[in-house]
């Protein structure tokens, strides 16, 4: 089969996949103003209010990005006990998000990225956040969850932002229970946690971070096949090296190494560029892709992502007119 048509397929399979997403979710808020005069108290810029808007950010992003490419997604995590929380229960409520595997934690804020914005340009930006790992009942909650839940989806993904969620515990009662459903686990990860990622299907790191993880330079193609083999080798899982402009590269365990480049876009935006690039794999590896087909078509998200402002997700329809240029 041709590969537009290959890729095409798969893209048509995406519709009601179920994706278990699990992570450090966030609400990222925006404050709106405009910008005129110095403050008299001290000198920082005065921001007159015009509007406030909120966006499910970190983890949640990702199930954003599931649900926008017409999967269905089951977020697991937690937040706090706090006005912050419902809003973001209800941004992602709103796009069809079930919440059934978000659990409170009354000693943790829900994280939260508050930016000011005026004339067009952040300003600065404000986190409530408690990096601590989660209570061990809590922990236990969000395992059950997923065990319970796991063998009626289709992938796990975990979306790793190192806020407290993912613990050794939770990734290796995850990884049993998905060995015994046949199911794939790919992960958006985080250098500090690596040790952990060992077995899963897939790994997603962006250039530095994989650059972290092996403890080898980035820069070139020879660096970045040092760094993959080398990652691959350790953790026994295939490797997608996101690269920004220069396209991805992927490490298989068969052996296979494949550089997919990036199409030349005017980029906007690099926030989110990774929660669209999991979100597109694990609904491909969902519809019966291999990694290199998936990897296609994440890197085509991915570029149509950068070419937007914010965390805006990516369609079905932007990704087939890409197909149909290639």
């Amino acid at each position: 089969m041709k590969i537009k048509q290959r890729l095409l397929k798969i893209l048509e399979n995406f519709k009601n996949k179920k994706i278990l997403v699990i992570g450090d979710i966030m609400l990222d808020k925006y404050i709106w103003g405009e910008v005129s005069r110095i403050s008299p108290e001290a000198p920082v810029q005065v921001v007159n209010v015009m509007k406030e808007t909120y966006e499910a950010g970190g983890a949640a992003n990702v199930a954003n990005n599931v649900s926008a490419l017409t999967g269905n997604a089951f977020m697991v995590g937690i937040a706090g006990n706090d006005e912050a929380k419902e809003v973001l229960l209800g941004e992602l409520r709103k796009k069809g998000i079930n919440t059934e595997g978000i659990f409170t934690d009354k000693d943790k804020p829900t994280t939260q990225k508050m930016r000011i914005v005026g004339r067009g340009q952040q300003l600065l930006r404000v986190d409530y956040e408690n990096k601590g790992h989660v209570h061990k009942d809590i922990e236990n909650s969000l395992i059950k969850f997923i065990k319970e839940t796991i063998k009626s989806i289709d992938v796990a993904v975990i979306s790793d932002y190192a806020k407290g969620v993912i613990t050794e515990k939770l990734i290796n009662e995850l990884a049993a229970a998905a060995k015994k459903f046949g199911k794939a686990v790919i992960v958006d990860p985080k250098p500090k946690h690596s040790n952990l990622y060992s077995h899963v299907t897939l790994i997603t790191p962006n250039n530095a971070e994989a650059s972290e993880m092996a403890g080898l330079e980035e820069g070139s193609d020879d660096a970045v096949k040092k760094i993959g083999l080398k990652l691959l080798k350790r953790l026994n899982t295939n490797v997608l090296v996101t690269r920004g402009e220069k396209g991805m590269s992927l490490f298989e365990k068969n052996g296979s190494i494949t550089h997919i480049p990036a199409k030349a876009k005017e980029v906007y935006s690099i926030i989110g560029a990774g929660d669209t690039v999991v979100a597109t794999i694990a609904l491909a590896v969902a519809s019966g892709a291999s990694l290199k087909d998936a990897a296609t078509l994440a890197n085509m998200a991915a570029g149509i992502k950068v070419g937007k402002i914010g965390t805006a997700s990516v369609s079905i329809d932007e990704i087939k007119k890409e197909i149909e240029n290639l």
